[in-house]
């Protein structure tokens, strides 16, 4: 292992299958169906590869491990370095799973432009395992901000009626966020003189320096997740994105903004994140009270997923900033949750809108009568959306909530209020959708899930009962990087006066001492 380039050969083995793509020849048929079938295999040897990184993974080294390192551009302090932590090491694995599903999904939904659909899919499947991957800041940045083009074209070529505008909203959100993130590394690289992120991370900087950098970090991470109420691009991009590109948004690159807040603000500006906990805890509660009511009122199947999206998320961020143990581990936990349920709830309103070519739920009720199977399948997820204990949902949220509750029991007591606003909503789509008589004719005559569906929700739903059943392999992984990060941070368990003082109880600290 130690000779072989493994995050190496993960990360731009796709770019192989690029260029068999473009090799193609013969006619529109054969095209499509080559296209296809060697987009697939390259995603599904990727992904093998990337299993052998989870049975060489030693859980008791909290460091990075696979480190490949080699000068890139010396005289400027950048270098070529690549390596995974437990943190990053199963956001790389649910890359390279959620891809082969994504290129399965869209066999015969995508039938236009095919060759050019697989390139963009498999270039973002190159730009995002890099992100997880990078360990220099210029490497990181140009993944980071990569992605945003094959997503781009993924919406504005293969999207709806609006496609182009939501495309447009998507990129310029997420662009001019990132350019203060690329000021903040341009004074990080000023003050260290390298863009090593390990060496970054040691660097210890001042006060004042740290609260303007978080907040340009912040700017950047803030629009990825989204949080509110920077999610407004979100709805209009699920909305208008083919099935496989809602999939790939929600599952994988929603994850990069928390994953950014965990890699950078959290261990290298640890006081400005303190100072502003009290920030993100105010909108994080916003966003899962508010865009959870929102999503009671959507009447768009895709919407309604988008917004539970950003509840969601905001549940992840108070984990993070909870800096607890419990709440780190939790949502680390819920983000990959979060990315299996959100994929599989994406595929589930693709299956009928394959069908009835709408997304509007008062254009559907009674399918259980028509697609048993399919509304078995629809259950497993809309119950593990809403954290059922036994799915992964309900570990996530639960160490979460543990976490929460040892820093701010209103900010917790919101995040459970969420958790019952998920269950109304989630539960209210199922019921609309799936339950009730068969009275719509063009419903009368829908066939219930192929054997190339099944194959797909198959293994998501496998994944859901695993980390819900047994999550331990996954916690043990995570747990001596977030441990780790915490000694990292010097915020263990800590909570900062501001937080205290927001919440009201620093006369109670002060009555008890």
């Amino acid at each position: 292992m130690s000779g072989w380039p493994i995050l190496s050969t993960i990360t731009f083995l796709p770019l192989v299958g690029i260029f068999f793509l473009v090799l193609i020849r013969g006619d529109a048929a054969t095209v499509a169906r080559n296209s296809r079938q060697v987009a697939l295999w390259i995603s599904i040897v990727t992904f093998a590869l990337s299993l052998v990184l989870i049975g060489e993974f030693d859980t008791a080294n909290p460091g990075y491990q696979f480190v490949e390192k080699a000068p890139w551009l010396p005289e400027f302090g950048i270098s070529y370095h690549l390596g995974v932590d437990g943190i990053s090491l199963f956001f790389l694995v649910l890359t390279t799973f959620l891809t082969p599903i994504c290129i399965i999904a869209s066999w015969e939904s995508i039938q236009n432009r095919v060759r050019e659909y697989m390139i963009a899919f498999l270039a973002m499947q190159v730009l995002v395992v890099g992100v997880f991957c990078a360990l220099d800041f210029v490497m990181f940045y140009i993944f980071f901000e990569g992605q945003l083009i094959p997503m781009f074209l993924i919406i504005g070529v293969w999207g709806g009626e609006r496609r182009v505008y939501s495309a447009f909203k998507f990129f310029l959100y997420t662009l001019v966020g990132s350019v203060l993130f690329l000021l903040a590394i341009l004074y990080m690289y000023l003050q260290v003189g390298t863009t090593d992120i390990p060496t970054i991370t040691a660097h210890e900087f001042g006060r004042e320096a740290q609260i303007w950098l978080w907040l340009a970090l912040f700017a950047s991470f803030a629009v990825k997740l989204p949080m509110w109420p920077f999610h407004t691009w979100l709805p209009d991009a699920h909305v208008e994105a083919p099935t496989a590109g809602s999939v790939i948004l929600a599952g994988i690159l929603l994850k990069m903004g928390g994953y950014g807040f965990i890699r950078f603000s959290l261990p290298m500006l640890p006081e400005a994140s303190d100072y502003f906990t009290p920030l993100v805890f105010s909108l994080s509660v916003v966003a899962i009270i508010y865009t959870s009511l929102v999503a009671l009122m959507q009447e768009d199947m895709k919407k309604l997923i988008a917004y539970s999206s950003v509840a969601h998320m905001g549940i992840v961020t108070i984990g993070i900033f909870t800096f607890t143990q419990q709440g780190i581990e939790g949502g680390i936990f819920q983000m990959l949750s979060h990315g299996i349920v959100s994929a599989a709830l994406f595929l589930c309103v693709g299956v009928v809108y394959d069908r009835v070519h709408t997304r509007q739920i008062a254009a559907y009720g009674g399918l259980v009568h028509r697609m048993p199977v399919y509304a078995a399948v629809f259950m497993v997820f809309t119950l593990a959306s809403v954290g059922l204990p036994g799915t992964g949902g309900f570990v996530g949220e639960f160490l979460t909530v543990v976490g929460a509750f040892a820093v701010n029991s209103w900010v917790a007591t919101t995040a459970l209020i969420g958790i019952i606003l998920g269950a109304a909503y989630m539960l209210w789509l199922y019921r609309r959708v799936i339950f009730g008589e068969l009275t719509k004719e063009n419903l009368k005559s829908i066939t219930d899930l192929n054997w190339r569906e099944v194959g797909v929700f198959v293994p998501l739903i496998g994944l859901a009962l695993f980390m819900g059943l047994y999550p331990k392999p996954i916690l043990d992984v995570l747990h001596a990087s977030v441990v780790h990060l915490m000694t990292q941070t010097q915020l263990a368990r800590v909570v900062s006066p501001a937080a205290l003082e927001l919440a009201g109880q620093v006369p109670m600290l002060a009555a008890k001492q």
